[in-house]
């Protein structure tokens, strides 16, 4: 028998309303890095008026760090349930995991060399492909490993940072920025040519694809893939109308205490030491938490038909995430728009909001259309040798 893709009605809507959830975070953070030349400054120093220091602040502790591990766990969590599918139809699952992740790689480096430096495809199909190397394990094994994995590392990266700021506690030793790569990075992203955002973006993305960064992604982006891998063998999310108990204890602490840890940097003198604690331990927490608390409003009758826009661009999340990159180059870089460093970030925000919506928007009509996204109908018809159906053919 062969594989073919998730049809409509295997879907479970919570998990599609989670990815569009995220989508809208991880623009949130990532229009950070297509207006301004994050590689080379420290944001927390970076605005200067009122403000822009204000929302980033809000942005930082509510989205910052928050949105990539959620992501990664849903990304765990498909895997999962893809081998299931495999095993119950009696197919190879490693064999269509492996050129499915393949693919996702290779889309990821287009991604970088047509668009943006900042990609993430990449990483998650690097991690992906040690995950489905695992996926076989009781979800008990696979939850320990990544706790393992991830408190390990980051928990040795605290210590470190907090020897560090020992030497240098003041907030004073934060305020630095490589000046020649920002003016480089504004002048070529901000008033140059196609070939000269280009040749800036290789210069960007060997700082986000140095090895160092490929190691990393073993301790901060396959441990929530793992996570998820466990989380998907236990059917939490299906099973969630069974325990609301549980969920709202977790979305009610892990909140609290995300935005806690989060806040540290903010409520206390600066250290590289809370700076670690926010983004290492207060962003995952706070993911589990939104999490939680999107599960929670799932449960109510009615309540993911009326987060539908959600669900349909969840459903289409490659498609949109891609689009996210198109549309903010023409916005900000100079063969578009030119609006790279001229915007204050509460216009930013707002205009996040709207690009989003859009989104949404297309996504609803072309889902009435057609089952999949345009590149999830690519990406599934090189995987599978199949195309993917107009909805009246279902």
């Amino acid at each position: 028998m062969q594989s073919t893709p998730t049809a409509t009605k295997e879907r479970v809507a919570t998990l599609d309303i989670l990815r569009g959830v995220s989508l809208l975070g991880i623009l949130l953070v990532n229009m950070f890095a297509f207006s301004t030349p994050v590689p080379y400054v420290d944001l927390k120093t970076y605005f200067s008026t009122p403000l822009d220091i204000s929302y980033h602040k809000w942005l930082d502790i509510l989205v910052q760090g928050s949105f990539y591990p959620l992501f990664a766990m849903l990304f765990g969590y498909g895997l999962a349930m893809q081998q299931e599918k495999a095993e119950t139809l009696g197919n190879s699952f490693y064999k269509l995991s492996v050129k499915r992740l393949v693919v996702l790689f290779i889309i990821g480096l287009l991604h970088v060399l047509l668009l943006w430096w900042g990609d993430i495809l990449m990483m998650y199909a690097f991690c992906g492909l040690i995950a489905i190397s695992l996926i076989r394990m009781k979800p008990q094994f696979l939850l320990a490993i990544g706790l393992l994995f991830y408190g390990a590392i980051n928990g040795l990266v605290a210590l470190l940072a907090y020897i560090a700021s020992l030497v240098k506690a003041s907030s004073d030793t934060f305020e630095y920025a490589d000046i020649q790569a920002v003016q480089s990075a504004i002048k070529a992203y901000g008033g140059g040519s196609w070939m000269d955002a280009f040749q800036q973006r290789l210069t960007d993305a060997s700082v986000q694809f140095s090895p160092s960064m490929w190691i990393m992604a073993l301790f901060t982006i396959l441990p929530f893939m793992l996570i998820g891998a466990a989380a998907a063998k236990w059917k939490l999310i299906e099973s969630a109308k069974n325990h609301l108990s549980k969920w709202i204890v977790t979305a009610v602490v892990l909140i609290v205490l995300g935005i806690i840890l989060k806040m540290l940097p903010y409520t206390m003198d600066r250290t590289y030491f809370l700076d670690s604690i926010q983004m290492q331990f207060g962003g995952p927490l706070l993911a589990i938490g939104y999490a939680s608390a999107i599960i929670l409003i799932c449960c109510i009758p009615y309540a993911t038909k009326i987060l539908l826009p959600f669900a349909m661009a969840g459903r289409m999340s490659l498609t949109v995430y891609l689009l996210e990159s198109l549309v903010c180059t023409l916005i900000f870089y100079h063969f578009g728009l030119g609006l790279y460093g001229k915007l204050g970030l509460d216009t930013i925000t707002w205009l996040v909001l709207g690009i989003y919506a859009i989104l949404a928007v297309f996504s609803m009509f072309w889902l009435m259309i057609f089952r999949q996204g345009p590149l999830e109908s690519l990406w599934k018809r090189i995987t599978y040798g199949k195309f993917s159906e107009k909805r009246g053919n279902i």
